[in-house]
């Protein structure tokens, strides 16, 4: 069974140098914590939905599912607790959330999931999310132990530290259930690969709509999204296309997080906005995808 991982960033920044950047800045790694908690305390709801729709059918995913609901609500807490403890807002993030687009990208294959290809989606596309959390919690976690040891800072890393294993816990298995799948023949493995590559082409286009912000960005939506729609039955492609082009486009989510940015420089450090936001949202142009840019 062929194994994805998480892609890197349109800039080819990995997740630790991203991290390296976030925890010099504390405004900065507070909205990435409150990111984490409200990601952890909205998959409870996704997964009870989840566990309604399987009716309780098979009855070891449901259990397996159960368990990943109990996880997922005590990082939440641990993760409230966190922020509470440091005096930190726990408000819904203030631009779109990575669960929102996700399920802005999901297409309706997955809808039916009582029947094996519906359940295999699925399975997929948890699989997907929850590799990117054990990177980004790896990431951020790595980080701290390269950064001052203040007793913030440590005390963020336990924190980190204690939700990691459990992460890891969700990707066996995710990945055990696809494998079992997988084993039954060719024709299942063929459909599983195809299912965890298209699911996480899906993923990585939402935690990227989240990161980027520099010029260009828009483009780079409605380039993920035209690849997306590659892995749909032809038929299928130009509605899909026309359903979320106008979202990608227009962008409203990733103009208020350009705003928000321009404003937190503004306020902190506003000798930084010609010296250094400026060049980096500018960077943007040089990642354009010329099958979009250039109409080649």
């Amino acid at each position: 069974m062929a194994v994805t991982y998480p892609r890197k960033l349109v800039n080819n920044l990995s997740p630790r140098e991203v991290m390296a950047e976030v925890v010099k800045e504390r405004k900065v790694q507070m909205l990435f914590l409150n990111s984490y908690r409200f990601n952890e305390q909205r998959s409870c709801q996704e997964l009870t939905v989840l566990i309604e729709a399987l009716d309780g059918q098979p009855r070891d995913l449901c259990r397996e599912l159960s368990h990943h609901i109990s996880d997922e609500a005590r990082h939440a807490v641990w993760l409230t607790d966190l922020l509470c403890d440091l005096g930190e807002e726990i408000g819904n993030p203030p631009t779109g959330s990575y669960i929102d687009e996700l399920n802005r990208l999901f297409d309706k294959s997955g809808d039916q999931i009582q029947q094996e290809d519906g359940l295999i989606a699925v399975l997929a596309s948890i699989n997907s999310t929850e590799k990117r959390g054990c990177q980004a919690f790896s990431a951020h976690i790595n980080a701290l132990r390269h950064a001052p040891a203040s007793e913030e800072n440590i005390r963020i890393r336990e924190t980190l530290e204690k939700i990691l294993p459990e992460e890891a816990t969700h990707v066996s298995w995710g990945s055990r259930w696809l494998g079992k799948i997988a084993s039954r023949s060719a024709e299942h493995r063929a459909r599983v690969n195809a299912a965890k590559a298209k699911y996480s082409m899906i993923e990585h286009a939402a935690f990227e709509a989240g990161m980027d912000i520099t010029a260009g960005a828009e483009l780079r939506r409605v380039a993920n999204l035209v690849e997306i729609s590659n892995t749909l039955p032809v038929w299928e492609r130009p509605a899909y296309l026309m359903e979320r082009l106008p979202q990608a486009m227009i962008a409203p989510d990733l103009q208020k997080s350009r705003f928000l940015a321009v404003q937190r420089v503004l306020q902190d450090k506003p000798e930084k906005l010609v010296d250094q936001f400026i060049p980096m949202f500018l960077s943007g142009l040089q990642h354009l995808r010329p099958s979009v840019a250039t109409g080649s």
